[in-house]
């Protein structure tokens, strides 16, 4: 492994950096829709469901912390699988993370629908435009700059937060646990919600696929999961007790956070709250979408997967300029062409969920497949342990999956089926093309 030089240290991602990526993907539009329905589901007690839902997700986490502290894996979830679980595996997940950069033109839309509800009669395809270009534009110059940005956006982001706890929380009416509010849905609601709000809880988990591009990524990685889902649990239990506390269960069961926010809000805030809050929790999940798609592309062209020519990189700034030219016309296109993919966007949840199954089961290879730095890592533990976390992570994912699948359209189904059997159908296509190395490097 070569030596860095001091100007390329100082151009990677500092555990602050890594922290604000981190916020800014957990901290989605999710908590604005979300907690409605899990209210719908459990009334007043979606407090605690969503402090389940925070244990949920960390224990989830543990065997990526496990793997994320043994080694480094510049190509991050994608290194992973192809390390320690094969060749197979990995190009699968390589055509599936293609397929979740779609997800970019439904966040981007999402914005402009926000947008134009302040600016009525603004042009969608042109704000689409300026804004995937400004973004694009600061990954192209550096990951560093796109880090940046999202550290002034979490700033604001925690303030329009600040703006609803602290206005709101005077508002929580004294009937909070009365039995007609509190378990609504009983023992069965509860566990529902929990499992339901896991998915507003698990984004820090994807920073892993910022591993390349990281200072010292076994310790800071591992240790921004942790404390970035932790920290962001708590608020959204405390920003919940809010919104399902100032209105009866029924008002608010179903509802955006704003139908709350407007009861205690005087306007100019709640403005600066549907800005501030919902329309920079899109700029930032966009913002880290973009690099948590790139990083895990540009080692499959290393490897293989796909065209090599792709994972050229910029020589004035070290960026990898076709790649992100690729994954900026998947995000435009349709929104020039006014094709509406939010279906399918939102049709790699499934997929994306199995994801996490998938990282458990690499991380039972560890002593098998890396004896020795597993045995190094600080998070090191015994086999049996090893297991026992995995399986529990395999056991929270299949239920997950399966609650997802009784909640998910049919059509939505589908398109999960179609883009697993595709992606199969191409990894087994390219695999005879692929030359896949261990790329890791030992910390």
């Amino acid at each position: 492994m070569s030596q860095q030089t001091t100007a390329e240290t100082n151009q990677k991602l500092s555990r602050a950096d890594l922290f604000s990526m981190a916020i800014g993907q957990i901290i989605g539009v999710g908590i604005m829709t979300m907690t409605g329905i899990a209210i719908g589901f459990t009334g007043r007690s979606v407090n605690l469901a969503y402090l389940l839902a925070g244990v949920l997700t960390i224990l989830s986490a543990i065997p990526q912390i496990y793997i994320g502290g043994t080694a480094n894996f510049p190509g991050g979830q994608y290194s992973q699988i192809a390390v320690l679980s094969g060749q197979r595996l990995a190009g699968v997940y390589t055509f599936v993370n293609l397929a979740m950069t779609l997800a970019l033109s439904m966040y981007t839309l999402s914005f402009a629908d926000y947008f134009m509800s302040l600016v009525p009669g603004v042009n969608v395809k042109l704000l689409g435009f300026v804004v995937l270009t400004a973004l694009f534009a600061l990954h192209l110059v550096g990951v560093k700059q796109a880090a940046r940005l999202q550290n002034v956006l979490c700033v604001v982001l925690a303030v329009a937060i600040g703006a609803y706890v602290a206005f709101g929380v005077t508002h929580i009416q004294p009937d909070y646990f009365a039995p007609d509010q509190f378990m609504t849905g009983g023992v069965t609601g509860f566990l529902l919600a929990s499992i339901y709000l896991n998915f507003a809880c698990g984004g820090a988990t994807y920073v892993v696929n910022y591993s390349g591009e990281a200072k010292d990524p076994t310790r800071d990685i591992p240790f921004v999961i942790i404390v970035s889902t932790g920290a962001i649990v708590v608020l959204y239990a405390l920003m919940s007790t809010i919104a399902a506390g100032v209105l009866p269960v029924d008002q608010v069961a179903n509802q955006p956070l704003s139908v709350s926010a407007a009861t205690f809000m005087p306007k100019a805030v709640f403005t600066f709250f549907v800005v501030g809050g919902a329309m920079f929790a899109l700029l930032t999940t966009l913002n880290f979408s973009i690099g948590m798609c790139t990083y895990p592309a540009l080692r499959a062209c290393a490897d293989g997967w796909l065209p090599k020519g792709l994972a050229v990189r910029n020589k004035r700034f070290g960026t990898p300029h076709w790649i992100l030219l690729v994954f900026y016309l998947i995000g435009f296109l349709p929104i020039l062409f006014g094709i509406d993919l939010s279906t399918v966007a939102n049709s790699t949840v499934i997929l994306t969920t199995a994801i996490r199954g998938v990282i458990a089961y690499s991380a039972m290879q560890l002593p098998k497949k890396m004896p020795e730095l597993w045995k190094k890592s600080k998070f090191y533990v015994s086999d049996a342990k090893l297991k026992v976390m995995s399986i529990i992570t395999i056991v929270i994912t299949v239920i997950s999956i399966l609650l997802l699948l009784v909640s998910t359209s049919p059509v939505q189904i589908c398109c999960n089926c179609g883009i697993l059997l595709v992606s199969a159908v191409l990894a087994f296509a390219r695999n005879r093309y692929v030359k896949l190395e261990a790329n890791y490097e030992a910390k």
